[in-house]
Order: C-alpha cells, then structure tokens, then sequence
C-alpha cells in the first residue's frame, strides 16, 4: 500500500492543514479534510460588505468585539480536531484569541454560500457550531438571496430576504439592511 493509500485510511490531523501548500486552504472536521475553493467575487463583496457594517458598529459603539475575515483559524474543541475558517467571526472574549486564531466558539459566524460549500454551510458546520457554543450563526445564500438566522441562545431560527434589515441577536441595537448591498 502507498502512503498516499495509507494516508486516506487514516485520519487527518491539524498538522495535515499545517503542510498544505502555500495558497491551499482546507477545514478540518473530526478527521476529514475539506478543500476550500477560492470565492467569487460576489462571495467576496458580501463579505466587504458585512465586515465594514459590524466593525463600524463595534467601533461606533466602542465595543470590545473584534471581527475576522478568512482566513482566520477557528478551533471549535481542545483537541484541534475541528478547525475552521468562517468567512467572518465576531469574537467578544479576548481570551480566546491567540496569533493562531481563536480557541473556542466565536460569538456569532457568518457564512456566504457557495456552490461547493452549500452542504457543509447548512449541515455538518450548522451542527457543530451549535453544539461547540457559537452563540448565533448566520448562513448568507446569494444565490437563493435568503439569510438563515439562527439564534442558538434563544433556540430561535428566523429567515429573511436581501430586501430586509436582519437584526443581529448579541447586539440590542443592531441590524443590517442587506437592500443597501447590489449584488450584481
């Protein structure tokens, strides 16, 4: 048997997302490796778009969030067997930031659909950021033009369209108008 061959029988561990090649990006869950594609420039303006309306409320308001864009490492468990790059993370306890990423549930995530993440966004990483203590997760479908608002701390689940204000769930007074981004 190859090591190649080999390799595929076994599990894949942070170390296999450290010897990537330069340029390569992967996500690991409990031992499977996911190649990352690169996104579309759609995918990137939502992505412009949402990180510049919550930094901007967090530093209106001076808060003590702070906003990541991928890639940026998030390892959802002790054990670094769950790393992931949210397209955007919005982490309020400082203690979990380390120069490697975050350790532990940022509070709220933002992922943009693509066509080679649709199962991952709405499945396998909607599980376990529930169940890793991510505090709201926001799945953006461009293509359906649909918000997936999951309020974890509430138990609540809320849907909207790119013609609505969709309010963010850890903020009070918080809420952004997706009519105000053209994504044409």
């Amino acid at each position: 048997m190859n090591a190649a061959v080999a390799k595929q029988l076994d599990c894949y561990t942070i170390e296999d997302i450290y010897n990537l090649p330069d340029g390569q990006r992967a996500e690991l869950i409990d031992g499977e490796l996911y190649m990352m594609a690169t996104p579309s420039r759609i995918h990137q303006k939502l992505v412009h778009f949402l990180d510049w309306t919550i930094g901007n409320y967090i530093h209106g308001k001076n808060g003590d969030c702070e906003v990541y864009l991928a890639p940026f490492a998030v390892f959802l468990n002790e054990n670094n067997d769950i790393y992931l790059e949210p397209d955007i993370s919005v982490i309020c306890d400082k203690d979990k930031l380390t120069d490697e990423g975050c350790k532990g549930a940022p509070d709220w995530i933002i992922e943009i659909v693509s066509p080679t993440s649709r199962s991952m966004d709405y499945n396998k990483k909607l599980f376990k950021y529930h169940t890793a203590g991510v505090r709201e997760y926001w799945i953006v479908d461009p293509i359906k033009q649909l918000i997936m608002v999951y309020n974890f701390e509430h138990d609540s689940f809320e849907q909207y369209t790119f013609s609505d204000k969709v309010k963010a769930g850890i903020y009070e007074d918080f809420e952004i108008d997706f009519a105000g981004i053209s994504i044409e």
